[in-house]
């Protein structure tokens, strides 16, 4: 991850062409040098790191919204950054999770077949459509999120009282050391064909709108397909750095990663994350939860008036 930032870095620092200093910094009534929009994206996205780890919530799905609406960059280099933000965090969280048995290889692997495949059809039908058309169905999947997370009340260890035959036959189903106690936890889980089947839907709105998936991919595990919280989470963060990664190729090849807009992001949100993470034993989640759907509301109805001209 290291050597990919310095990577990344390194090509960020050189000087833009005229036409990308253009796209990042010429907005309407703006006088800023194209070099002053990546430092204001970095502190911006430092604070959305902080927020993002007391809400629960992960980076993606506020940062795509919130920059495409407020700052002066192309939805295509939004997408294509908010994409490399929610995978940095993936890739960082991976193998921790992985070894503490959290992250479920067993459920991991067939639904990363199914939304990863899907992510690239969502990213190239992203690409293909106006831009207008594209912040009117953000708008509208950002509205759709904010109401999820707000009725969505998830259960820390789901009742399984009988595997179904597909659940089975995959072998989806294992166990997890619970710290608190120092109890194993076994679990399996149940309606899997129907879990499956969203990840179809998950996987085209992750490539289509770079949010990243941790949204729906715990609901959908924890909620349907009865998997516990601990480790429906550790699973939806694992799945990110497959199911993103095949999008990110798409955003790369068509030319949508800028450096100048990916390394500030993805450097702000992890910097904002660790600190968010010394702050949330003093924090209230319920505020900052209840303020993040808000914001997400908002957000989301500033990406649909953009897109319908307002």
């Amino acid at each position: 991850m290291a050597l990919l930032l310095c990577c990344l870095a390194a090509y960020a620092a050189v000087t833009p062409s005229p036409e990308i200093a253009e796209s990042m910094a010429v907005a309407t009534g703006s006088s800023l040098p194209w070099w002053a929009w990546p430092i204001i994206l970095l502190v911006f996205c430092f604070i959305l790191g902080i927020i993002a780890v007391m809400a629960g919530v992960g980076g993606g799905v506020l940062f795509v919204p919130l920059v495409s609406g407020f700052f002066p960059f192309h939805i295509d280099f939004v997408r294509g950054a908010g994409l490399l933000v929610a995978l940095a965090g993936a890739l960082a969280a991976g193998p921790g999770l992985l070894k503490r048995n959290l992250a479920s290889l067993r459920l991991a692997l067939p639904v990363a077949l199914i939304a990863s495949s899907c992510a690239i059809v969502g990213a190239y039908l992203g690409l293909a459509l106006p831009p207008d058309v594209v912040q009117i169905c953000l708008g509208c999947t950002i509205m759709g999120i904010a109401i999820l997370l707000l009725l969505s009340k998830n259960v820390d260890k789901p009742t399984v009282m009988r595997q179904d035959a597909l659940g089975m036959a995959l072998g989806i189903q294992g166990a997890y050391l619970e710290p608190s106690s120092g109890e194993v936890v076994e679990w399996k889980t149940h309606r899997t064909l129907p879990g499956l089947l969203l990840f179809i839907l998950i996987g085209i709105m992750a490539g289509m709108f770079g949010l990243g998936a941790g949204w729906a991919n715990v609901p959908v595990l924890n909620l349907l397909m009865g998997a516990p919280l601990k480790v429906a989470v550790g699973t939806s963060k694992f799945l990110l750095s497959i199911t993103d990664t095949s999008a990110a190729w798409v955003y790369m090849n068509q030319g949508c990663v800028l450096p100048l807009i990916a390394v500030p992001s993805i450097v702000g949100l992890m910097g904002g994350s660790f600190v968010g993470v010394r702050l949330l034993a003093k924090a209230k989640p319920k505020f900052i939860r209840t303020m993040v759907i808000a914001v997400l509301l908002f957000a989301g109805a500033k990406a649909l008036s953009k897109g319908l001209g307002f």
